[in-house]
């Protein structure tokens, strides 16, 4: 495949060719599984380097590799809007800011975001209704009536469908791979796992989203193992 994006003007294998050599083969290993396809692998991609704030050299390769497979900044930016009520509103107006910077080094449109309507920016008696699954909306009920009305707002400003939106398996891949990297193992590990089979997602698909993410921190990825164990021997899912 011809690359669209100039390479970057930094050789690893400069910085250190040892670390060159570990990397690779980490990268080389993690891309080996096979129920995740090109597209998926660059927002995890991206995601781990927006929980970590890697934002330089890391999101621009991982940015530059995802466009020479055909992934848009537009994509990107639905990727930043979504995760960002996981990571932190301030920690993705970072990796937007980012993403902007490269967008004009590299010579590519901006693209145009239509405005969500009003109605799901409000809360309180002016709100639409939102899409928070009854069960989640039990659990939240029994902690803080604040607490829920921030979420249904985050919920409600996330329609699983429609322009500038991701796939509702890309949703939970990408919600999945925050869980493991900010270790919230527990609830939202769990509805996000569901959420990727209602999207379409194997039990297999899931097991490869681990074991991509494993490149990200391995002893991260080595509690979300346990965790997932744990989850579906609770839920019954057949891990055979």
């Amino acid at each position: 495949m011809t690359a669209i994006t100039p390479p970057s003007g930094i050789d690893v294998g400069t910085l250190d060719a040892m670390f060159a050599q570990m990397g690779a083969a980490t990268v080389r290993h993690a891309n080996e599984v096979s129920g995740l396809n090109d597209r998926e692998k660059t927002f995890l991609r991206l995601t781990a380097d927006v929980c970590a704030q890697a934002l330089g050299l890391p999101f621009e390769r991982h940015l530059r590799t995802g466009l020479d497979l055909g992934v848009t900044t537009a994509d990107v930016r639905a990727l930043l809007r979504l995760i960002s009520y996981d990571t932190g509103y301030h920690t993705a107006l970072a990796a937007l800011d980012r993403l902007v910077e490269l967008e004009t080094a590299l010579g590519l449109p901006r693209p145009e975001v239509a405005e969500l309507p009003a109605e799901l920016l409000a809360t309180g008696s002016d709100a639409a209704p939102s899409p928070l699954p009854d069960s989640v909306r039990a659990i939240l009920t029994g902690l803080d009536p604040h607490f829920l009305d921030h979420f249904e707002l985050q919920s409600r400003m996330r329609f699983p469908s429609g322009p500038d939106t991701l796939t509702v398996r890309e949703r939970a891949f990408a919600t999945m791979s925050i869980d493991i990297y900010y270790q919230t193992l527990g609830d939202t590990f769990r509805i996000h796992i569901q959420r990727a089979f209602g999207g379409g997602a194997t039990i297999d698909d899931v097991r490869d989203v681990l074991r991509f993410d494993a490149q990200f921190g391995v002893t991260r990825a080595w509690q979300a193992w346990k965790a997932f164990h744990a989850h579906a021997g609770a839920a019954g899912w057949d891990l055979s």
